[in-house]
């Protein structure tokens, strides 16, 4: 499940290692050049995933590699809950999560800490809801990772992921592609002090087994009604299941 596609291509690192590495090292400039490349888009995305919960009311929510926070900080606008814990391998993600939460005096609702999305350091059935923004592509063992969410799933929970998938219309595709392949690398020189980063993310989105593909995989660690619901044209994606 794309295990070959790293930021580095190093042999001594392990993609785990690697992608820690390449977001502490874009840490600073990943909310601006999210929004930026994206147009904006991506924060519609985050409220359209996010929405996906309203009728559940989870009280306690795990956000997975939840990076600088956003996706999170969208979830207590939308969903009001008592608790969101984000988990990330990049300390210099979680470090910039932490000084918005203490901005925006959320200490009490939202904490972050390391955290591997193969081994949650959680007990078995603890959340109400689990979140993922874009970070299920880079997960060294995707179905290993999927399991473990699944088992700190509470029974009748939720799980909400958006990533990004692959457009298949013309000329959406061809347009699409263009931009993932030769745009994003350009203004990710441009800006970030990582260029390898963003040639990396088109790879891992190519390698990443979207659609019907990922449903089957969360169907098959066990994840109830698994599907998925495609975003502007399909450049994102929402994928839901239940435990």
């Amino acid at each position: 499940m794309n295990e070959n596609i790293t930021p580095y291509h190093s042999k001594t690192a392990t993609k785990k290692e690697q992608v820690a590495s390449m977001f502490d090292n874009i840490s600073g400039t990943y909310d601006f050049l999210n929004h930026f490349m994206s147009l904006g888009i991506d924060i519609i995305w985050r409220k359209k995933a996010i929405k996906e919960l309203l009728s559940n009311k989870p009280k306690v929510i795990l956000d997975v590699a939840t990076g600088t926070g956003d996706f999170a900080f969208e979830a207590i606008k939308i969903l009001k809950p008592d608790q969101i814990i984000g988990v990330d391998i990049s300390q210099g993600m979680l470090d910039v999560a932490n000084r918005k939460i203490t901005e925006r005096n959320l200490q009490q609702v939202f904490s972050v800490a390391l955290g591997d999305s193969e081994g949650l350091l959680f007990e078995d059935d603890k959340f109400d809801a689990i979140t993922v923004a874009f970070g299920v592509r880079n997960y060294e063992n995707l179905e290993k990772g999927l399991s473990d969410m699944y088992r700190v799933l509470k029974p009748g929970g939720k799980i909400v992921i958006l990533e990004f998938s692959r457009p298949r219309a013309f000329p959406i595709k061809q347009v699409y592609n263009f931009y993932f392949k030769h745009i994003t690398p350009m203004l990710g020189k441009l800006f970030s002090k990582d260029e390898r980063a963003y040639i990396y993310l088109p790879e891992s989105v190519a390698a990443f087994p979207d659609g019907a593909d990922f449903v089957n995989l969360m169907s098959k660690v066990g994840f109830k009604s698994a599907g998925d619901r495609r975003l502007t044209f399909g450049v994102s994606a929402i994928y839901t299941g239940t435990k």
